[in-house]
């Protein structure tokens, strides 16, 4: 942290921290040209106090001063405040740009560290080492539990928590933000609501929530690009509160889009809509797919394979599996008290994916865009809850729900 220097006029300045007269000036400050009023300090010892705080401002003005260069190049005054590309799902870090034979436009950006939790936060095992060590030897990856009242009393609360933190999202889209901006308001709106951001450090993901852009069909890493008009951005958030899990995502419109993306973000959503009619006790878990397959061919779209819905519970990912393509082998029947996610994954082009360097984002192999819808559901006795369902207060942000 570097001192305060005098200020050369301090008549109408007041100190940033406490209101008295100023007689320092952030250097930080001057050197980014920030406006004086935010930058003027009374003593070293308020400046020092403020500190932690203050350098926010400077990220914000240089992602803001972020042109259209490069990656590389928009990137190289964040790469010196300790902003790195993300490699090995999240392990390892390089100030390099990683060589990879990109499929479509959009190239990664660097990432800023982790955000940190609050003590009194309730953790999952993963938190700590990135490593989940319940989930991988239950017996629910093989069984499909059937909820307890207790168990589902504490989803619907859980829910509610994610779908408010996914629409605080939804609210900042717009041209110009970065999709680390909207990660801090997806951490910050999940640990004001006493719940922990599921995806973070989980098998070392570093980021509180996944958003994927244009190619990316999913596992996104926010970062520091700037969405640009004409972009869509699917944003997914997982919280874990009262020891259960949400889980939902929704594609955004940023600005003005093209007709064709519109289509298909209309397409996808409609997909999810027409899956989640059919689920009630008795209906087989492969029927999903087929639903969902035949609305996005019958659009001229296809269905991405790589990923399916799943179980979900107080464990973040188990049985039963749901592929969301046609002629699927999922096995099993639904029944009431069960808990899953279906999350359709449309393709614009060819359904084929191609993993990043970073090890997490998912792209189309033709470099056409995905978009992606998801819930978390509730079999009931004659047919389903949607618990993470929109609300009254939900953004309007999806047109063809006025028509």
């Amino acid at each position: 942290m570097s001192g305060g220097s005098d200020v050369a006029d301090t008549t109408s300045l007041s100190c940033a921290r406490c209101g008295k007269p100023a007689h320092l000036q952030c250097p930080k400050c001057v050197q980014l040209k920030l406006p004086r009023e935010g930058a003027a300090f009374c003593t070293q010892d308020c400046f020092k106090a403020s500190w932690s705080s203050h350098k926010a401002v400077h990220l914000k003005a240089k992602l803001s001063s972020l042109g259209t260069g490069t990656p590389h190049e928009q990137n190289s005054d964040l790469l010196s405040e300790g902003w790195q590309y993300c490699l090995k799902k999240g392990q390892a870090r390089t100030p390099k740009l990683p060589h990879f034979d990109w499929t479509g436009e959009l190239r990664p950006y660097a990432i800023s560290s982790r955000h940190p939790v609050p003590g009194h936060i309730e953790l999952p095992d993963w938190a700590a080492d990135g490593i989940p060590k319940t989930e991988p030897n239950s017996d629910l990856q093989h069984v499909v539990e059937i909820k307890t009242p207790d168990q589902i009393e504490r989803m619907r609360e859980t829910c509610r928590i994610g779908r408010e933190v996914l629409d605080a999202a939804a609210r900042v889209i717009q041209p110009g933000v970065t999709t680390d901006e909207i990660d801090r308001v997806v951490h910050d709106a999940t640990i004001a609501a006493g719940g922990y951001p599921s995806t973070l450090n989980y098998h070392f993901f570093p980021k509180s929530c996944c958003t994927s852009v244009n190619e990316v069909i999913c596992h996104g890493i926010p970062d520091a690009r700037k969405l640009e008009d004409g972009d869509i951005v699917n944003v997914d958030v997982s919280v874990y509160y009262k020891g259960v899990h949400a889980d939902l995502n929704e594609t955004y419109f940023v600005g003005n889009v093209d007709e064709e993306s519109q289509r298909l973000v209309q397409c996808t959503y409609e997909s999810l809509e027409k899956a989640i009619a059919i689920v009630k006790p008795g209906v087989r878990f492969r029927e999903i797919g087929e639903v969902i397959n035949r609305h996005a061919t019958m659009s001229g779209f296809s269905v991405a394979k790589s990923y399916c819905g799943h179980g979900i519970g107080e464990l973040f990912h188990c049985a039963p599996n749901i592929p969301h393509y046609g002629r699927n082998k999922a096995v099993g029947v639904m029944k009431a008290g069960q808990t899953f996610t279906i999350e359709p994954m449309i393709n614009a082009g060819v359904w084929r994916d191609r993993l990043w360097p970073d090890g997490w984002t998912d792209v189309t192999a033709d470099g056409k865009r995905s978009a992606q819808f998801e819930h978390t559901l509730l079999v009931t006795k004659t047919g389903v809850e949607v618990l993470t369902g929109r609300l009254p207060s939900s953004p309007n942000v999806f047109p063809w729900l006025n028509a």
